[in-house]
């Protein structure tokens, strides 16, 4: 089972860590994250009862003591398997800010159990017994202040104070003399209360260190697919104001054998976009050159390029439905099968702008022959089309499961002979029937790709619900609460 306090921390950061090189403390993120106070709240309770859940049970040191018991005289006692099985909060509350985020849970009771055993001597016989008992702790307080730093694009967990503050005890022997009760009473209270302060205490800051070190441990870049993963590095200390938590990390795509992505992108100007989102419990910012990178990392593995044949069984693959648009190839060709290579010239320029985002896609489509088996290429095509992208975020888990996905819709296009091997083509009439082949093969191929949606830096168990897109220029933002499971 993870850390609790892991919870503390991947709940109010949202974000993993480490990159795969050093960088400039000049360098800015691409992908930003906001936990508002709502968020705050709900990632609170979720730390708390993880971090119960996980603790519980709590083994504490045994107690012994030597006491005087009036008309007794001097009896031994030992307290041991003291265990606190369970605990309940009553109220909690985060405060963010310098310096830097606390998180108190006040008005908590906790139930033990243990056993105990005493012995005294007489002047002719030691007499003793045992038995077990219970404690019930009340108005307990615990807090803690932990500090985040950003240290070559990882990030460092200091814990800057915690500690735990029993207020009241109530012991509940079963068996025992009358005298033993209050015996136990009067040596012990006192004792297993900074039992359980300092059993807390030492529990919270054994599980800080151990979440400092699987920070460090964290992936260097989150996986899309075999060709692309995206730089998860951190790019600044957190930010924490008595209203929200905001980072932001590198966020551009790279390919995974460590393609060297050009990092001359103008990122611009800070956006009050997240002005959005304070009635949800998180806003996730994505930059266009997060897009724009992916696919530039796409085009160097060489994966915009698309045959298209008749394996598909469109009409428009014959010399037969050309003869008017590319009269010499039908005369030369009559009714021979076709095929079209589609390479992309230039990877897609994404342009996100307050109405929604615009995609301009340059293409060379080479027209083919198949001639008794041979592939003969007769003319090529240049195309540049402005699509417009509809963004869904993942408000139906059953498809888009913490994923912001999209589908691509023709907006316009331009195309000019780039060369011909067999007379002119009549680009008037060749319009109809690029425009098919837009419509009906390659935008469809893209948005069976698109759907598949692309994973935004969450984590595993969280769930976005009622999720909202915003546009602003240059950014796309979702607003989503949240659900644990």
């Amino acid at each position: 089972m993870a850390h609790p306090l892991f919870f503390l921390v991947v709940c109010l950061v949202l974000a993993p860590a480490a990159a795969a090189h050093d960088l400039q403390s000049n360098e800015e993120g691409y992908i930003s994250l906001l936990l508002t106070n709502k968020g705050v709240d709900f990632a609170k309770d979720v730390l708390i009862n993880k971090a119960v859940s996980t603790i519980i049970p709590l083994q504490l040191p045994d107690i012994e003591k030597s006491v005087k018991i009036p008309l007794i005289g001097k009896v031994h006692m030992i307290l041991s398997n003291i265990t606190i099985y369970s605990v309940n909060i009553s109220s909690s509350y985060v405060e963010t800010g310098n310096p830097g985020l606390v998180l108190v849970a006040s008005g908590a009771t906790a139930s033990l159990s243990m056993k105990w055993a005493y012995s005294y001597s007489t002047w002719l016989i030691v007499i003793s017994d045992s038995g077990d008992a219970s404690v019930q702790v009340k108005g307990m307080e615990v807090g803690l202040t932990v500090a985040f730093k950003e240290q070559g694009g990882t990030l460092e967990l200091s814990l800057l104070d915690c500690g735990c503050h029993v207020q009241d005890i109530t012991i509940k022997l079963n068996g025992g003399a009358s005298w033993l009760y209050q015996g136990i009473v009067d040596a012990f209270q006192g004792s297993i209360g900074s039992a359980v302060e300092n059993a807390i205490s030492k529990k919270i800051k054994e599980e800080i260190v151990k979440l400092d070190s699987l920070l460090q441990s964290l992936p260097k870049q989150i996986p899309i697919d075999h060709v692309a993963a995206l730089n998860a590095t951190f790019v600044d200390s957190p930010a924490l104001s008595n209203s929200f938590i905001e980072l932001e990390i590198n966020g551009l795509f790279t390919a995974t054998d460590d393609f060297a992505v050009p990092r001359n992108y103008d990122k611009g100007k800070k956006s009050s976009l997240f002005n959005n989102c304070p009635a949800k419990m998180i806003g996730i910012s994505l930059h266009e050159d997060v897009f724009n990178t992916a696919g530039l990392v796409y085009l160097n593995a060489g994966c915009m390029h698309w045959i298209v044949d008749n394996s598909l069984n469109h009409s428009f693959l014959n010399t037969a439905a050309w003869k008017y648009v590319y009269p010499q190839l039908y005369l030369q060709y009559p009714n021979h099968d076709m095929s079209l290579n589609i390479s992309a010239t230039s990877s897609p320029a994404v342009k996100i702008a307050k109405n929604g985002i615009n995609v301009t896609i340059y293409l060379d489509v080479t027209v083919n022959v198949l001639d008794d088996s041979k592939v003969i290429p007769v003319a090529c095509i240049s195309l540049g089309y402005l699509l417009v992208q509809e963004i869904y975020a993942s408000c139906s888990p059953q498809i888009l499961w913490n994923k912001i996905a999209g589908t691509l819709k023709l907006k316009s296009f331009t195309m000019s002979l780039k060369w011909s091997e067999i007379g002119n083509v009549h680009m008037d009439l060749l319009q109809p029937v690029i425009f098919a082949l837009l419509e009906t093969v390659f935008i469809p191929y893209v948005n069976l790709h698109l759907m598949r949606g692309f994973p935004l830096p969450l984590i595993h168990g969280f769930s976005l619900q009622n999720a909202e897109i915003h546009y602003t220029e240059s950014k796309i933002m979702t607003c989503s609460n949240l659900l644990y499971a």
